[in-house]
């Protein structure tokens, strides 16, 4: 996508309410999971978010930048949390790093310009807020298939945790803990033994014990963080 003079210049875009129901409309069809006066509700957002943006070309939409301190400051996808992984990791604690964050970036990004256009962010959103579980499973697939290979191999899993694991000051040897939760998540997920995880693989996992949609690292908001989000976008940009 060309940047317009606009872009530039950090002048934001504005739209008029005849684009604006073009836009909502246009969107239906993508977007099954918000009605029309939701996805009007989340393109005001994004415009608002836009106009307030110091970012030189955030009229043009919105840069990894951008899209990192809106998922920090919307859903808190930069704080430590402690996840429950269903008895197959037991607790363990993890953090949402940079690395995600632009995994998650690069879902949302369809066109792969680097850019999130509003169309990419309300239907990015429809998936990531209110996706049914086959959406979310391969919405958290592509995240982790760091390589877009189709796969998520050993190594990426073992990249993934280590990036997001938090080091306790009583391990000597972080690596090996991690090396037992790859070994763990392979037995567990691994049905065709072939040393890697394919989308079946992780689809029959998942289906099986819903907990493990997230096995390698948090990348979807929490339920309390998603119902804060709708509540205020859709009660205050109306």
């Amino acid at each position: 996508m060309a940047a317009s003079a606009a872009a530039v210049s950090g002048r934001p875009l504005t739209m008029s309410r005849k684009r604006l129901q073009q836009l909502v409309d246009a969107l239906g069809p993508s977007t099954k999971h918000f009605n029309k006066s939701e996805v009007e509700c989340l393109i005001k957002l994004f415009n608002k978010l836009v106009a307030e943006s110091s970012s030189r070309f955030a009229a043009a939409g919105f840069d990894r930048n951008m899209f990192r301190d809106i998922l920090h400051s919307a859903f808190g996808m930069t704080d430590e949390m402690m996840m429950d992984r269903g008895g197959v990791f037991k607790y363990y604690k993890m953090k949402t790093c940079c690395h995600f964050m632009q995994q998650v970036f690069h879902t949302f990004d369809r066109d792969k310009n680097s850019c999130i256009s509003a169309t990419e962010w309300v239907e990015g959103l429809s998936v990531f807020l209110r996706g049914t579980l086959e959406e979310k499973i391969e919405y958290c697939f592509e995240v982790y298939d760091l390589n877009g290979d189709g796969y998520i191999s050993r190594e990426e899993m073992f990249q993934m945790l280590k990036n997001c694991l938090l080091k306790q000051p009583s391990e000597e040897d972080p690596d090996e803990g991690i090396k037992d939760l790859v070994d763990i998540a392979m037995k567990k997920m691994d049905y065709d033994h072939d040393g890697k995880l394919s989308f079946k693989d992780f689809e029959k996992a998942v289906r099986d014990e819903n907990l493990l949609i997230e096995a390698f690292g948090p990348c979807l908001p929490d339920i309390k963080s998603r119902m804060a989000f709708e509540q205020k976008t859709f009660r205050e940009s109306s």
